[in-house]
């Protein structure tokens, strides 16, 4: 059976979910989603979470202390903290006195938690990539760059690159274009000092602190609708094929009783759902924005139960999962997560062969990773789909947006 294709699900331009904001700027589609059916109960509930104190997300609402310890990385671990300050350092020296001031903030501000993946502003932090000239804008991205894998900038890039191919195809690009994101800059760029930056919008939000040699890229958000491109100069782009395939695999070599032990809900719309389990904008996913201090409890199979082909297809998922981040903080990740194997817990949802949507979490003491497939919110599906899908990446207790490390450094 072949896969549906998103473009069966395209809306009529003069239907109203896409007629009705067309032409409104994104400052005027952010009032104007206050007020909407879907988005304003959206906004309200997030509204009731932002802003707070920092704790982390946690298993059981008790922070587990001790588990992020502010030190030089082990060696072929190092963070590449030299290339990040001067890529950082060169984006003040192209900024405009009034946007330095705008694009700044201390490094344990809230404003980190203010970050946000719809296609509407949910707070305005930082600066604006599409309001800004191509130099600061490519100066930007060249602090992205250099804090990130070759392949995980890529991913972030046509991350952007499909948000502006939906706006294209629903003829909203005021609202949905490749540099429709924020960006804001915390602390001061140094070498030794803990300071990062943030970069969020529709589908793609990445918080980075760098302490030294160490490296936190954590909260992650990345999704596309659709996964691909398939028509334009960037046509032939797709995301998430591997992991998801991956996950599937990872299913596939459970055995039986596993598997059922692992699947919390046979249904992604289960009615043996508790009410609150289905968020109108998250869906399943439960570490997304404004959800930093969330009690998670841990659901499914233990990682230290799985037969070995299981376990080696889990490190595949998750260094996938973690393919953004340079090749020694990649590694010190690694190292940290499969430390944590005896306490780490992996469930499901939904079904797992063929094209069937899912949601799966893998959980640890130092690690959140999800991916769920989702409904449409710019294409007409009311199931979940495999070409809409969100993934988040969270590291608990504290250490999201490097927080205890800048704790410890303060």
């Amino acid at each position: 059976m072949s896969a549906p294709s998103f473009r069966d699900f395209l809306f009529a331009p003069d239907h109203p979910r896409v007629a009705e904001i067309r032409g409104l700027t994104a400052r005027e589609y952010a009032e104007h989603a206050t007020a909407d059916s879907f988005a304003g109960p959206m906004i309200e509930g997030w509204r009731k979470l932002y802003p707070q104190p920092f704790t982390g997300i946690t298993n059981d609402g008790v922070r587990r202390e001790g588990l992020f310890p502010l030190a030089p990385a082990q060696p072929g671990e190092e963070a590449p903290t030299a290339d990040m300050a001067a890529a950082a350092r060169k984006l003040l020296g192209a900024l405009a006195p009034a946007q330095a001031r705008t694009l700044r903030y201390a490094v344990d501000a809230q404003e980190w938690q203010s970050w946000a993946n719809p296609e509407f502003m949910q707070h305005d932090t930082g600066l604006r990539l599409d309001e800004l000239d191509a130099p600061v804008r490519d100066a930007i991205l060249g602090v992205v760059e250099a804090s990130l894998s070759a392949e995980g900038f890529e991913l972030v890039r046509n991350l952007m690159r499909i948000n502006g191919f939906l706006g294209d195809l629903v003829e909203l690009p005021l609202l949905m274009n490749e540099f429709s994101y924020n960006f804001a800059l915390y602390g001061e760029p140094s070498e030794t000092e803990p300071w990062g930056w943030q970069l969020f919008g529709h589908h793609a939000a990445l918080n980075c602190l760098v302490a030294g040699t160490q490296l936190v890229i954590s909260p992650v958000f990345m999704g596309a609708e659709p996964d691909g491109i398939d028509a334009g100069p960037h046509r032939g782009v797709k995301v998430f094929k591997e992991r998801i395939a991956l996950a599937r695999r990872l299913m596939g070599a459970l055995p039986a009783d596993l598997r059922a032990r692992a699947v919390t809900y046979p249904s992604m719309v289960d009615p043996a759902m508790p009410e609150g389990r289905l968020h109108a904008g998250d869906e399943r996913h439960l570490g997304g924005c404004f959800q930093d201090n969330r009690v998670i409890p841990y659901e499914g199979i233990l990682v230290a139960d799985m037969p070995r082909e299981a376990r080696d297809l889990l490190d595949a998922l998750v260094d996938d999962f973690i393919a953004y981040l340079p090749d020694g903080p990649r590694a010190a990740r690694h190292r940290e997560i499969r430390e944590h194997h005896g306490e780490t817990f992996f469930s499901w949802i939904g079904g797992w062969e063929g094209e069937e949507a899912f949601y799966f979490r893998l959980q640890s003491p130092v690690v959140v990773l999800e991916l769920d497939h989702h409904t449409g919110v710019f294409l007409s599906n009311d199931e979940p789909a495999p070409f809409h899908m969100h993934t988040v990446v969270r590291t608990p207790n504290g250490n999201d947006y490097g927080r205890e490390l800048v704790r410890q450094a303060r």
